[in-house]
């Protein structure tokens, strides 16, 4: 995936200027794709480039902001893109591997780092949950379909945060009750 992909989505959803598509990417793509506002306005001129997307005149012209919409051609590279498959996601985490070399070289220095990623992973969660209940309430706003389709991302974004901080609290005492032998000097 591409983050041209993510940002005719994006832009599909709703028109923007870079500045509204930044804020709303932090809010939501961003949460399973991560890019830099400086990255998001590059690639938002490659597109421009490519015919994907076009500005929107607004009432101040003066202004330097563009608004910014998808064109047919940006629908269609979006459908062919859909169509193709989608790589297995795999967990890439620095933690896991920071864990593998504790197991080799010994001591306790990775708790706090554990629960430090389990206080992330409950703050997660409950940015989550209110998110899922502020849908909720705009539920109607929106067709059935894209609600339901919106509303099961989310639902695996708190599944994947269930599973984290399970994962870490079971780690975390597993670590506590199986301290690391005293290294031999």
């Amino acid at each position: 995936m591409s983050l041209s992909h993510v940002l005719l989505t994006s832009l599909l959803e709703k028109p923007s200027t870079g500045i509204e598509l930044a804020k709303r990417f932090d809010r939501s793509m961003g949460f399973f794709w991560n890019a830099t506002h400086q990255q998001i306005y590059r690639e938002l001129g490659q597109m421009l480039d490519k015919g994907w997307i076009s500005t929107i005149n607004t009432e101040d012209s003066d202004s330097r902001k563009k608004t910014y919409q998808v064109e047919q051609t940006g629908q269609d590279e979006l459908q062919q893109w859909i169509t193709q498959n989608s790589p297995l996601a795999k967990l890439r985490c620095e933690l896991m591997v920071k864990l593998r070399a504790e197991a080799q070289l010994g001591g306790e220095a990775i708790l706090p780092e554990l629960q430090r990623h389990l206080a992330l992973h409950e703050a997660q969660y409950v940015l989550y949950q209110a998110i899922f209940a502020k849908d909720q309430q705009k539920q109607n706003q929106q067709d059935m379909r894209t609600f339901l389709i919106q509303q099961k991302i989310l639902e695996l974004g708190i599944q994947f945060e269930v599973g984290w901080t399970d994962w870490l609290k079971q780690m975390i005492e597993l670590l506590q009750q199986h301290p690391a032998p005293q290294c031999k000097g």
